[in-house]
């Protein structure tokens, strides 16, 4: 099972975005029956059975196995991924093509586009990918805000002049700041 499948293909949205199946595909987590799930769920089988084999179809999940009951064979099914993701190519691009400004709202819509393109296409049966994670909230009065947006900016510039040579393993240093929602403040 991967991590992560990313969905590009309009079919493949189609057949994830109706509740009952991402019910289906939640409890194909674990390699079930469509018997199982049905049970689960308190569904008929035949109605599982045609979430599933919709899932199939779109590649997001896989017949692990089979086994003969009472001289029927029944599919053991299992959901393709941990999580899946819809590329907002789907919906298609709505107006301008890339945003220059890098203080922009505009730029990091993008910017975290290209990166979730990035992960879900890493090859998640390399035996080690190192990579990390980080984040944290810093608070900023407005005054400075000018400034730390600079500091910021120049020590990602200097990460990229020390490191940026054309020897060694490429990597992507992608670095976010956004203001928070008003909920989030809680």
């Amino acid at each position: 099972m991967r991590d992560v499948l990313y969905l590009e293909q309009i079919e493949q949205a189609e057949a994830l975005l109706k509740p009952q199946r991402v019910e289906v595909l939640r409890q194909l987590a674990e390699p079930r029956t469509c018997g199982e799930v049905a049970e689960r769920l308190g569904q008929s089988p035949q109605r599982v059975y045609y979430h599933v084999k919709r899932l199939v179809e779109a590649g997001l999940v896989e017949q692990v196995s089979e086994r003969k009951v009472r001289g029927i064979h029944e599919g053991i099914y299992q959901a393709g991924a941990r999580a899946y993701w819809l590329s907002p190519r789907l919906v298609g691009r709505i107006g301008l093509h890339r945003a220059q400004d890098e203080l922009s709202l505009g730029y990091l819509v993008d910017l975290m586009e290209e990166v979730q393109r990035d992960i879900a296409g890493l090859d998640r049966s390399a035996p080690e990918l190192p990579s990390f994670g980080l984040s944290g909230e810093i608070r900023v009065r407005p005054e400075l805000r000018k400034q730390f947006l600079e500091e910021v900016q120049s020590a990602m510039q200097d990460l990229f002049t020390r490191y940026g040579g054309a020897e060694g393993d490429p990597f992507k240093l992608a670095v976010a700041c956004y203001p928070k929602g008003e909920e989030d403040h809680e």
